[in-house]
Order: structure tokens, then sequence, then C-alpha cells
């Protein structure tokens, strides 16, 4: 059985700073929905309703086009290991890009990363937690050194430069201002 709550409790923040990864959610108003995996050390929850975390390049950039359109987001975790739980945060998210008022301040709660694109600051209006019954268990075993050796091959105009091939639109062909 599901339960809604209003805000972040204790148990549910250690929760989530225990898992090491996450799903986003977005939507526009039409095309498709949206739903990526994250990981790295890219998520800080800043209080029982905020929760920021930083995103970095990758294939697609459509939470960003999603947000220009529809700043709604869902946050999801699940537990593999011992505890079944699903935990999910809803609400609205502001985007924050190099060069932002507001920018530093955030970067500075993550460790630096040349590619990085965003950073999405949710103002969290509903809290559901659900059993998670039906996860499978699964171990963690490191985080994958892929993004970081791609990052170490590339200067920071690569890194521009890639935002401009494959970061411009949606799949549904929106815009998603990667970079400025």
């Amino acid at each position: 059985m599901s339960k809604k709550f209003p805000e972040l409790d204790a148990n549910q923040r250690k929760f989530i700073e225990e898992q090491h990864i996450f799903f986003v959610g977005t939507a526009a108003s039409e095309g498709q929905v949206n739903i990526s995996p994250k990981g790295m050390d890219s998520l800080r929850v800043l209080g029982p309703n905020r929760i920021v975390w930083m995103n970095l390049t990758g294939s697609g950039n459509e939470t960003a086009g999603h947000l220009l359109e529809a700043n709604r987001m869902t946050l999801m975790w699940c537990s593999f290991t011992t505890r079944p739980l699903i935990l999910r945060t809803y609400g609205t998210a502001h985007t924050f890009h190099v060069g932002d008022e507001g920018w530093d301040e955030l970067a500075s709660l993550f460790p630096v990363h040349r590619s990085a694109r965003q950073i999405y600051d949710l103002k969290v209006d509903l809290v559901q937690t659900s059993c998670g019954y039906a996860v499978p268990f699964m171990d963690y075993h490191s985080d994958r050194d892929t993004m970081q050796k791609w990052v170490d091959g590339k200067s920071d105009d690569d890194i521009r430069a890639y935002w401009v091939e494959k970061n411009q639109q949606t799949i549904d062909g929106k815009p998603t201002r990667p970079a400025d």
C-alpha cells in the first residue's frame, strides 16, 4: 500500500542518500515521456522539500527540453538490497546553467565535473512510498568510470561542440538550451 507525505522525513532522506542510482521522469505537454537513470555523486537533499542534482553530459537532453515547457519532475529511488521500498518525490524544478545566478553556489555542493550541463533544483510538493516487493535484489559493485574517461579525452570546447551536435533538441524536436 502506498503512503503519501508532504515532505521528506529523516528516514526517507537517509534512504535517498544510501542509494547509488535514481531515476528522473519528465514530460512536455505533448510527445514522449522521459525516464532516465542517474548516478555518480550528483544529488543532494537540501531539506524536507528541496533536492538538487547535477546533470552531466549524456546522449540526450530530454529533461532540459521538457522543463522549458512544463517544469514538472519526478525523482524515484528503489531499494535493491534488504529493505523493499520505492520512494518518489514529485514537484517543480528550476534549471540552472553555467553562468546563471545561483550556479556557483549549487555547483559547490558537488565534485567538479567539466561536463555538467545543468543543475536542477526540485521543490518537492509530494513524497510517495510504496512496497517495492517485486524489485529484484542486486548488488552494487562500483560506479562506472566511462563518463570520466570520456571527459578526460575531451577539451572544454569538444564537450560544448558535442552539446551543439547531440543535445540541442529532444527526441520530439523541442529545444533544450544545453549551453549558451
